[in-house]
């Protein structure tokens, strides 16, 4: 049995949850967002909270049920308070700035780099930590990312984006060996 999929979601004040078939939507404060899920996954709404049963037991539904219940829950935390992910950019040049929906980087290239911003994911840029934030994990996480493996911190001087908090690991660089002659 599922430890995460037993446990009921809390659907707290101000939240609206609507299930129609294999659709759930999740209107908040924040937005809304929409999620079709497997149709072997029950998702039943009672009062102030929302349980995620299966039909049958098979080894995928089972996986389903809490996975299921963690999207849920998350789309739940996303329209109330958001999510949001900090990448800090070190290096002696390295810049970036917002100039409307577009995020333009100075990566030590010989071009600019331009990011085009989703909808409904918010940027912001302070010092040298770049601030993503938006109410879909998901999204906010793969933009997160993509501008990450943009230029990702190199092992020898740090240089790069990196999550905050994030440890790096530097390596030795080239060692002068005694002269043996």
């Amino acid at each position: 049995m599922s430890k995460i999929g037993r446990k009921p979601i809390e659907v707290p004040e101000g939240v609206e949850v609507r299930i129609s078939g294999n659709k759930i939507l999740v209107k908040g404060p924040k937005g809304s967002l929409d999620l079709d899920f497997h149709q072997d996954v029950e998702v039943k709404l009672a009062e102030k909270e929302i349980r995620v049963t299966v039909k049958r037991d098979t080894k995928q539904t089972r996986a389903l049920w809490g996975l299921t219940r963690m999207l849920i829950a998350n789309m739940i935390e996303g329209v109330t308070k958001g999510f949001e992910k900090q990448l800090e950019l070190q290096g002696v040049g390295y810049r970036m700035s917002v100039q409307g929906k577009k995020l333009s980087l100075a990566l030590g290239f010989s071009h600019p780099v331009e990011v085009e911003i989703p909808e409904d994911i918010e940027v912001k840029v302070e010092k040298n930590i770049l601030t993503i934030s938006g109410v879909d994990k998901q999204k906010v996480g793969q933009v997160a990312a993509s501008i990450r493996a943009l230029k990702k911190v190199e092992p020898y001087k740090g240089k790069g984006f990196r999550y905050v908090g994030e440890v790096v690991r530097k390596k030795a660089g080239k060692k002068a060996v005694g002269a043996e002659k």
